[in-house]
């Protein structure tokens, strides 16, 4: 986010009800909400009807979804769209506008592999080139080079999928 808006792109954060109020390993939910409302200046997301908008009112130009999980993936691929992020997503595809999927999943090479098949070839979603962050340990695991959000929402403003897409 921090690049994001360094690079004086608007960033509106959106979390899933389930996010924004499930602690993880990595944090609790609090703190994640109180990073990411410091760094944006802003109230995050999480209600169906706050995004709902944002593809008919042209609110935004992309969306970015990252860390893009195997769940959301599976959600995306199969047309879902019962949480906040898969109805943002609903809602700024129907304007024909770019969805930017930043992969991070155990299971990206074996349970959700047909999920990001079929991703691949739908119209306006493109991925964040990703990779297996640990090929020994967590064989089936994937993960985007977060680092590439940039460059990729670049490129997908222009209709292209980053390249090379996996490293």
């Amino acid at each position: 986010m921090e690049k994001l808006l360094a690079s004086g792109i608007d960033v509106i954060p959106i979390m899933s009800e389930k996010s924004a109020t499930t602690d993880t390993r990595f944090g609790t939910a609090e703190d994640f909400i109180k990073r990411i409302k410091t760094i944006t200046g802003k109230d995050i997301l999480t209600k169906e009807t706050e995004v709902e908008p944002l593809g008919p009112k042209r609110i935004v130009d992309a969306l970015i979804i990252a860390p893009c999980s195997g769940a959301t993936l599976s959600r995306l691929a199969s047309g879902l769209h019962e949480n906040t992020v898969t109805l943002a997503a609903k809602s700024v595809l129907r304007n024909n506008s770019p969805v930017i999927l930043a992969v991070s999943t155990n299971d990206g090479l074996s349970m959700s592999a047909k999920n990001i098949g079929v991703l691949l070839n739908s119209k306006n979603i493109y991925f964040v080139p990703f990779g297996q962050d640990d090929p020994e340990k967590k064989p089936r695991s994937l993960v985007a080079d977060m680092d590439k959000i940039l460059p990729t929402l670049s490129s997908a403003m222009a209709g292209r999928q980053l390249q090379p897409m996996l490293y």
